[in-house]
């Protein structure tokens, strides 16, 4: 697993919409990268609503959000329309992010699943704090006061 103090993994990857987003496109700004298991599915709907709610929290505190699945594009699309979700879900199809970041992954009635893994990255790109095994429910503000601790420090 990728430890706190070490660069967070460059990465390239298209968002829901088909536009790459790169780990460039947030230098300066706190960035939380979360992984979750799989689209449309129950605990990471409530992940995707609850990031979503926030997201004029986050904003406002000068922190980016994107979620982060093995799911593809359309799957993406899909699972932000059928929900409204303001946030970017990236498609990591080739589980290079997620294996770059040590993410591990657990059986779920005989199918794999990545485990749901949230990176706090700081303006410079480096790693601050790993959360492993997340809890879908309130996990953001659990981030948004952890975050707003450490730029107080």
């Amino acid at each position: 697993m990728l430890e706190a103090g070490k660069p967070f993994p460059n990465f390239s990857l298209p968002n829901q919409d088909g536009k790459t987003v790169t780990l460039s496109d947030f230098a300066g700004r706190w960035l939380v990268v979360y992984v979750y298991p799989k689209d449309d599915t129950p605990g990471c709907t409530i992940q995707g609503k609850s990031f979503t709610a926030t997201k004029a929290d986050f904003d406002e505190a000068g922190i980016s959000v994107v979620g982060v699945s093995a799911d593809d594009v359309d799957s993406h699309k899909s699972f932000c329309s059928k929900f409204g979700f303001t946030i970017d879900l990236l498609a990591d199809t080739s589980a290079e992010l997620l294996n770059a970041c040590g993410v591990s992954q657990s059986d779920y009635k005989g199918t794999m699943y990545w485990d749901r893994t949230s990176f706090v990255i700081d303006p410079s790109g480096v790693t601050r704090k790993v959360y492993e095994k997340v809890s879908p429910q309130d996990h953001e503000k659990v981030l948004l006061e952890d975050i707003k601790r450490m730029k107080a420090a």
